[in-house]
């Protein structure tokens, strides 16, 4: 009995060893590292896209490595109250892409209007359902001539980092969320 026991102990002790190392080896494969975002970034930005390498160096030394990202176009304006409209493709680390939408409103001492392109790291999202909800955002921002801007947005554990480079004439500060949908919508709320 003592044998069995002994050969059973050995055997689970040797299978244990590989399993630890290959969950650690899993969180790495689905997710990102920071040479493959800035390359998608700086692909997907373009000759706009001077800084982004030291924006993605600063994202991933705050959150680490995300397991999705939005490759996306948004335009949005405000007079005191203002709206957002985009759209995109999420694309979640060895699951796939889907399209996906956002609106949102925004009230703040905050003029103008901007176009940018957005590129969202995306942390702890675990299918493409659980995205479409609402993400409460506090922006200040000020766009000119061009320029990448970068803020944070969370609800539960998953976390967005959008990453912008705009063209437009827009200064201040909001208070908003931001609602990711399936499907286009004109209404921001």
């Amino acid at each position: 009995m003592k044998n069995e026991f002994l050969k059973l102990f050995l055997i689970m002790s040797l299978l244990a060893t590989p399993l630890a190392s290959q969950a650690q080896e899993d969180t790495t494969t689905q997710t990102y590292d920071k040479t493959d975002i800035v390359k998608e970034a700086g692909e997907f930005f373009g000759a706009g896209a001077e800084g982004i390498a030291d924006v993605v160096e600063k994202i991933f030394k705050e959150r680490g490595r995300p397991n999705a990202f939005i490759k996306g176009e948004e335009g949005s304006g405000a007079i005191g109250i203002g709206a957002r409209y985009g759209e995109g493709n999420l694309i979640i680390k060895g699951v796939g892409s889907s399209k996906i939408y956002w609106t949102g409103p925004s009230i703040g001492f905050d003029a103008g209007g901007n176009y940018s392109k957005v590129f969202t790291l995306v942390y702890n999202l675990p299918s493409f359902d659980v995205i479409y909800q609402r993400f409460p955002a506090v922006e200040g921002s000020f766009y000119y001539i061009g320029g990448v801007g970068v803020n944070y947005h969370q609800s539960d554990n998953i976390i967005l980092a959008p990453m912008r480079v705009g063209v437009g004439l827009r200064g201040g500060v909001n208070v908003g969320y931001v609602r990711y949908s399936k499907k286009k919508t004109w209404n921001p709320f």
